[in-house]
């Protein structure tokens, strides 16, 4: 079959390129959509092609896993721990929101790329450069991203996203606690979820302060 017109004025072939049209494909389709010959075909290609720069699924799953560590800024060592914390933990959000067939990828891979290793050491420099000691480092380090992990597959799941987006959802299922039988839930939906501005994402900032404050008082530099 000959290649479109269109794909064959694109940019060369090249390790990088591959990547980067995994990492779109996988956002577009999911990452079960992502197989050596969807990507081929998704850039107008043969596959037998990309195993010139990419040797297996796995290869391109370790590189796209990279990509992403790559988009997150990185922690500063010498910068206020627990800032510097919460703006890791809301830019990971961030990409996991971009990305999200990556949460359960990003600490799978067994031979992580630079970006990775990158990350994974400017991270636990901040925390050993505050103080904190080895395992405190290690329990601070599992607990922040079990958090952000887990927040961004509760809210990747949501039924709704946004502000004021909930009610859609919400008021149909008012209709059927007419009984009476959940009347806390019908008490958490009109005097939380129902009120004007309610979005979801917000509750992320307040669990990362109570896991903080947490840090902070076993760190002991609580004020």
């Amino acid at each position: 079959m000959p290649v479109p017109a269109a794909a064959s004025q694109r940019s060369p072939l090249s390790r990088e390129r591959v990547l980067e049209c995994a990492v779109t494909l996988a956002d577009e389709s999911g990452i079960d959509a992502l197989t050596i010959r969807t990507l081929a075909l998704s850039m107008g290609t043969k596959p037998m092609s990309l195993y010139y720069y990419v040797a297996n699924k796995d290869e391109i799953l370790d590189g796209i896993v990279d990509m992403v560590f790559s988009e997150i800024e990185l922690p500063a060592p010498d910068g206020d721990w627990r800032k510097e914390m919460e703006l890791r933990a809301h830019r990971m959000r961030s990409a996991l929101r971009r990305h999200p067939w990556a949460v359960g990828l990003l600490e799978s891979r067994s031979a992580p790329g630079p970006a990775t290793l990158r990350h994974h050491e400017a991270t636990l420099a901040t925390l050993r450069t505050a103080g904190f000691s080895v395992q405190l480092t290690a329990h601070a380090y599992a607990l922040l991203d079990s958090y952000i992990y887990g927040f961004a597959v509760q809210e990747a799941a949501l039924p709704f996203e946004g502000r004021d987006t909930a009610a859609e959802i919400t008021s149909p299922i008012l209709e059927r606690f007419a009984t009476g039988e959940y009347p806390r839930m019908v008490e958490i939906a009109v005097e939380h979820v129902l009120k004007p501005g309610y979005d979801f994402g917000d509750e992320f900032q307040f669990g990362l302060n109570l896991i903080l404050d947490g840090l902070s008082r076993l760190a002991g530099d609580a004020d």
